[in-house]
Order: C-alpha cells, then sequence, then structure tokens
C-alpha cells in the first residue's frame, strides 16, 4: 500500500471559509486536476470526506485496486483527503474507495467534482482537462449592458436527448451535432434563450435529467465537456442565450452518488423528515451544513463561469421550502418558531442568489416554485429570496384550464383568464408552458384544445397570442410551437413529419411570426414586470368572452391595443374603448390566411372617435376574428 505524493492546491484556501460555507469556487480545488510536480505530470486529488478512516483512488491505472493509492487527511480537521499521482492523467478512470469511521463501512464513489463521466450505466469518473478557447466575446460584451429584465425573453425548452433523433442509426444527436441543426433551428425560430433540461450527468434516462449524480459534468449521453462548450458558444455566436435547469432540490440514492457518501450523511439531512423525498425516492440536501452550502452554491457558479451560461432554472423551490411538501401530519418537524417553512433552505437561496448575482450581475436566476410563496424575485435586501424571475404556474394551470373549455361555456368562467391579472406584478413572472405540461396523460397542447381541427389550431394561436401579450417572460417547451400532437416521449423524437402538413407548417410560421413581432414591440417587454406596462380596457365582457387591454413601454408611441376574442363567433363594429384620439392600424392578426385562419383582419386604419366607451374617452369599432387575438398600433 503507497501513500500518494504529498502535494497540495490548498496551500492559498481559507479552512475557515469552507466550514463557514462561504467559499463558492470549490471546483478550483476538489475533484481531480492535471499537475506537474517536481517535473513530472500527474494527477492531484482532493476530497471531502471527514468520517473516513483511509481514502483511496482506485481506477484503470492501478487495476481498481484498494490502497494502491492512498490520499492523505489535512490536519486541519477540515475531513479533506488530497494527494498526486504521477504519470495519470487525461482520460484514466477512476472512483474514491472509502473506509468509514463508522464501523468499518466502506463505500465506493464517483467524484462530487468530476469534470466528466462514464457513459451511464457505467459510473465511474473520468480525469479531464479540456482547454477550451471561447469566441462569444461579442455576446458577453454585450450581455453585460444588456437587462434581462428590460429586454425579450422568449423561451424554448428542450429535452436533447428526443429533439431530434439521428434517425439511420437510432441514437441522440451529439452536441456537435445540435450545435448545427438545433442552433439553427431556434435562431430561424426567433426564440431569444434556449432553456436545456438538466444536462448535468444522471444515470436514469426516464428522471429526464432531474436525479443528478454529476454536478460538475455534462452529460456524456452526447459528447465531451469541450462539445458542450461548442454548442453554448454556437448559441451565443448566433445571438441565443441558454438557460440550464439547475436540481439543488434533491438528489438519487444510487451507490455511486453523493449519498452516505462517507459512511455518514455527509451531503444529505440525517433526519429523513428533511432528508428524504417521498415523492421522488430522493435524498434531500442538508441545507445547514455550511460545506453542503458552499458544494451547492459553487456548483451554481461553475456552469455560470466554466460553461458561459445566461441563467440558471431552479427545480423545484417549491419542495426546499416547506418542511410539509408532500408530507401527512406527523412526517414533518416545525421549525424552531412552530411554522412550515425551511429556513435553512430559505437561507441557503437568499446566499445563493445573493452571490449569483454579485458575480455576475447580467444573468439570470429563474425560480420554478408553485406556491403563494412572497417575494421569491424580489432582492434579499428587501426579504427576498433574490430570484429574478419565477414560473406563474397559477397562470399557466387557469388559462389551459379555460382553453379546454368548449367557447360556448367559457362565458362562465371570464374570471379564470382575467384572474391572473389581479398579482401579476407581485413577482416577475415567467409564463410556462413547460414538458410537465404535456406529459402522463394531460394530452399536448392542441390536443387540450376543443372543436374540430381548425379550431384546434385557431384556439392554440389565440392562446400563445394571449400568452406573448400577458405581462411577463414566456416559455414555451419543444413541440408546441407547431402543433405536436402526441405527448412528449423522452425516448422517441419530436414529430418533425408533421409540417409535411400545411396546417402545422402554418402554424409553425405563426409561432415564428409571433416571436418576431415581441422582439420588436417594446411595448411588450420594456415595462413587462411592472403595473405600468398594462391597463385594461375591458375584462369584464363575459357575454362575448372578450378581453381588451393596452400594453405599454417606455414611449407612449409604442403602446399597443390588443384584444382576445375567445369564442368562434366574429364581432363585428365590436367597440373598444380609447385612450386617445388618432387611428387604429392593425399591426398583428392571428387569424390571417397565412397562419391557417380564416382572413378576417382590419384592412384599412379605423378611426377613433370621441365616444367614451369602457372607461376612456374615445373609442373604436373594430372587427374581431374568431378565435383570435388582435393587436393595433394608435396613429
Amino acid at each position: 500500500m503507497a501513500q500518494t505524493k504529498v502535494y497540495s492546491l490548498f496551500t492559498d484556501f481559507d479552512i475557515n471559509l469552507f466550514k463557514a460555507g462561504k467559499h463558492y469556487r470549490l471546483y478550483e480545488k476538489f475533484g481531480s486536476h492535471i499537475v506537474t510536480v517536481d517535473g513530472i505530470e500527474g494527477t492531484y486529488f482532493a476530497v471531502w470526506a471527514p468520517s473516513a478512516k483511509q481514502v483511496s483512488v482506485i481506477g484503470d491505472f492501478n487495476f481498481w485496486t484498494e490502497g494502491e493509492h492512498q490520499l492523505n487527511v489535512r490536519w486541519d480537521s477540515s475531513g479533506i483527503w488530497e494527494g498526486f499521482i504521477p504519470f495519470v492523467g487525461k482520460g484514466n478512470l477512476y472512483k474514491y474507495k472509502i473506509e468509514s469511521h463508522n464501523n468499518g463501512i466502506k463505500t465506493e464513489k464517483a467524484d462530487p467534482y468530476a469534470r466528466r463521466c462514464e457513459h451511464p450505466p457505467k459510473t465511474a469518473s473520468i480525469i479531464w482537462d479540456d482547454n477550451y478557447k471561447w469566441k462569444d466575446d461579442s455576446w458577453m460584451k454585450k450581455r453585460k449592458k444588456h437587462n434581462a429584465l428590460d429586454a425579450p425573453y422568449s423561451v424554448y425548452e428542450v429535452h436533447l436527448g428526443s429533439w431530434k433523433r439521428q434517425v439511420e442509426e437510432d441514437r441522440f444527436l451529439s452536441y456537435y451535432e445540435l450545435a448545427d441543426e438545433l442552433v439553427h433551428y431556434v435562431k430561424e425560430m426567433n426564440f431569444t434563450h434556449v432553456e436545456l433540461m438538466p444536462i448535468m450527468e444522471f444515470p436514469y434516462d426516464p428522471s429526464w435529467g432531474y436525479q443528478v449524480t454529476g454536478y460538475f459534468a455534462p452529460t456524456s449521453r452526447f459528447g465531451y465537456p469541450e462539445e458542450f462548450k461548442y454548442l453554448v458558444d454556437k448559441l451565443h455566436q448566433n445571438d441565443i442565450g441558454i438557460i440550464l435547469d439547475w436540481v439543488p432540490s434533491h438528489f438519487p440514492e444510487d451507490a455511486h452518488g453523493l449519498g452516505f457518501f462517507d459512511g455518514s450523511n455527509l451531503y444529505e439531512h440525517p433526519d429523513p423528515r428533511k432528508g428524504y423525498h417521498q415523492d421522488w425516492k430522493s435524498l434531500i440536501f442538508n441545507y445547514g451544513r455550511n460545506e453542503v452550502k458552499s458544494f451547492l452554491i459553487s456548483n451554481a457558479i461553475f456552469w455560470l463561469e466554466q460553461y458561459h451560461a445566461d441563467g440558471l432554472r431552479v427545480d423545484a423551490v417549491a419542495s426546499m421550502l416547506f418542511l410539509d411538501y408532500s408530507r401527512k401530519d406527523g412526517e414533518w418537524e416545525p421549525n424552531i418558531y412552530g411554522g412550515r417553512e425551511n429556513l435553512e433552505a430559505i437561507a441557503f437561496l437568499k446566499e445563493l442568489n445573493l452571490e449569483v448575482y454579485q458575480s455576475f450581475p447580467d444573468v439570470q436566476t429563474i425560480a420554478e416554485e408553485s406556491t403563494a410563496f412572497t417575494g421569491v424575485s424580489k432582492p434579499v435586501f428587501l426579504g427576498g429570496l433574490g430570484f429574478g424571475m419565477k414560473w406563474m404556474m397559477g397562470w399557466m394551470h387557469d388559462t389551459l384550464d379555460y382553453f379546454k373549455k368548449n367557447p360556448i361555456y367559457r362565458q362562465y368562467h371570464q374570471n379564470d383568464i382575467t384572474f391572473s391579472l389581479a398579482y401579476a406584478f407581485t413577482e416577475n413572472f415567467m409564463l410556462p408552458l413547460s414538458h410537465d405540461e404535456v406529459v402522463y396523460g394531460k394530452n399536448s397542447l392542441i390536443g387540450r384544445m376543443p372543436g374540430d381541427e381548425w379550431q384546434r389550431f385557431a384556439n392554440l394561436r389565440l392562446l400563445f397570442g394571449y400568452m406573448f401579450t400577458h405581462p411577463g417572460t414566456n416559455l414555451l417547451f419543444m413541440g408546441g410551437e407547431f402543433g405536436q400532437y402526441n405527448e412528449w416521449d423522452f425516448q422517441g423524437s419530436l414529430d418533425w413529419n408533421l409540417l409535411d402538413f400545411k396546417p402545422h407548417k402554418d402554424f409553425q410560421n405563426y409561432y415564428k411570426a409571433l416571436n418576431t413581432f415581441y422582439k420588436e414591440q417594446s411595448a411588450l417587454f420594456e415595462k413587462q414586470f411592472s403595473h405600468e406596462g398594462f391597463e385594461w380596457i375591458s375584462y369584464d365582457d363575459h357575454q362575448n368572452s372578450v378581453i381588451s387591454y393596452i400594453r405599454k413601454g417606455h414611449d407612449s408611441k409604442n403602446n399597443l391595443v390588443v384584444s382576445c376574442n375567445l369564442t368562434p363567433a366574429v364581432q363585428k363594429d365590436y367597440k373598444l374603448g380609447i385612450p386617445t384620439k388618432g387611428k387604429l392600424v392593425e399591426i398583428f392578426n392571428s387569424d390571417i390566411e397565412e397562419f391557417g385562419g380564416s382572413g378576417v383582419c382590419n384592412a384599412k386604419p379605423i378611426t377613433v372617435r370621441k365616444s367614451p366607451w369602457n372607461g376612456k374617452n374615445y373609442s373604436a369599432k373594430v372587427t374581431l376574428p374568431p378565435l383570435g387575438v388582435v393587436i393595433f398600433k394608435i396613429e
């Protein structure tokens, strides 16, 4: 048995900062790093295992022999084990063999900080160093000058494994192939951002990536780490931002993962009432342990710094905030004040956002949070959690429930479609129509729409037109932009053959036009999180199932008048209250023939007359197409 050479990357490392949970660049020290010591190239290893009696590096270079290369424990009671192994380098496989002080328990673990992992179902870590040369300087400089909260934000949510497959070989597209095909498609469709479902390494395909074992490694399913960087680079070179789904809420129990790492509950909370998620059969991080906080915040910073991500969408925030989340009475313990809030998780989320925005003020953190918890997207100094945006789950549920109703009954549910404006400005909301809404028997978006085929497409055009003109940013899961009929299948591909049929191709053209229009109209994004950017014209015309409103930007000359006719009946000479005199000019209509509509439109400018209506001093009579959204400018 041999000790590894005494060598350390921790000479300038503040151990007290680590113990206090305030070191946010742990990946610079922990994990495997190719270095040269005394003229010999090899690999330095460092792992945190405070309950360990002995830690060995096992790998293909020592025939996976325990004790052949033992690490040295640091003298400072930090629980860090480290050592240098000469002549071991890029591409070598390894794990840590850990013997615990707890009853001599032995574990065999992948490196929590590994930059690359074996292709599942294999589970070893891989020593890696890519030295990628970025070419996205223009994007990164522009990002620093840009306020994302005051800009268009139309997000295309993608599951890389099922967006499109290589048909002849029935395999995933590689990162390189996606850098051509996905980037070209997203640019052509005029989305501003792509959001990727988790690309951090995960062992089980049916988890969709939400059970992470390799927090610092992009999944090997699609290629090498530098190839993923190339994909990000290509997106940026084409003026497309990238948001990564990030999962600090739970992790799987797989034997090679973080669970029971050194024979103790190192990363997970030891109390199963706080440390085990019954719904997902997974472990929950111990947010009260400082070193675990440092691990998670370092991971968030890692993807923003090393992979140039433009944002993190934080998964399952609600499950972190509440001790009784998905638990019955007796299955949870109140906090010290007798409440249900998880105070440690709340403190962690605040610390996370403070560090992210201090280091990267030009990115966004976005919370998937489904409760009425207040201040999710408010700054920490104002008592909030500090996220940039929050998913508007209430809008999503109410809107989909409304649109699946037969239009003849919508007059009795007017409040469902207008209620979101009662709280639209309490948070910085993103309107999501995500992957969760097109699985498990919920049906596809087009499949939920009532009526014959024409009405289904008209309803979906109307829904998206309403979404883009509603205050807030927006997100759509892949396939929705061309009317995918089947539910999402993570093992297959989107039904691209549907684009051979006119209704689907017309619909795709509609969504492309909607993205383009949205990016060109400042009134739709300049005040998207402020009540100053929205004004009702009429929300109570339930008899006709029509809603009308004004969207406002910084310059009133760019204001838009929006009217949604939520039934198939054409509304002729429909009277709209207008705040100022002039002429109404139709500039967007979801019912034009190019989009598969019936062609009902307002071909000529409409005079605004001095005739009070809807609480406004002026009014105009317009034509509203069936199941259509019409947008006017006042000239």
